[in-house]
């Protein structure tokens, strides 16, 4: 039969899972998507105005001039049988409204810290605690330095022993990976263990 040879098996397609990359303002979610998505990531960045002084906290992030204003969705393969979707999320307190419709449908969820302003973190933990969705922390090393150590960090954000606490650096494909991994490791264990 004439392209019989096209078609796929249902059997073989690979399962996707959806993934949340969360966190406050400026921790590097838009830089997390677009380093490990294997498509162009989809972005919904605009700039910074001058209305947005007053409402958007600057502090110690005072070089960004973009921010996302919906999501971020990028596609990475894990194997030949696993594929996640990301969907950052945008950091802004004005725009959280939008993470209950985000997080519909996720496995699971990254949130990003950066250790100069681990409060901007808080919220992304409390909502993933509230809401039972599994998350592990990745700890942002910003121009490459990690001045404390994952125990430190899981301290001063206290985080559950259960929880795993990475440190990484959103810019590199690899390291960026290799927290994702630990999530569907976890995603895994946990589902074995149910």
């Amino acid at each position: 039969m004439a392209g019989s040879d096209l078609a796929t098996d249902a059997s073989s397609a690979p399962d996707t899972v959806k993934i949340l990359i969360a966190g406050g303002f400026g921790v590097g979610k838009t830089t997390m998507v677009g380093s490990v998505s294997e498509i162009v990531p989809l972005r919904t960045e605009e700039p910074l105005t001058m209305a947005g002084l007053d409402v958007d906290d600057l502090d110690g992030i005072e070089e960004k001039r973009a921010t996302t204003v919906a999501l971020d969705f990028g596609r990475i393969t894990i194997s030949r049988d696993l594929v996640l979707y990301l969907f950052g999320t945008p950091g802004q307190q004005r725009f959280w409204f939008m993470w209950n419709d985000l997080a519909l449908g996720a496995l699971g969820a990254v949130v990003l810290v950066d250790v100069r302003r681990p409060e901007s973190s808080f919220a992304a933990i409390d909502f993933f605690e509230r809401r039972g969705i599994p998350f592990v922390v990745g700890v942002n090393g910003f121009y490459g330095e990690h001045p404390y150590p994952a125990e430190d960090i899981r301290e001063a954000l206290a985080v559950p022993e259960h929880v795993q606490v990475l440190l990484c650096d959103a810019r590199d494909r690899e390291s960026s990976r290799d927290v994702l991994i630990a999530l569907i490791d976890q995603l895994i264990a946990s589902a074995v263990q149910a």
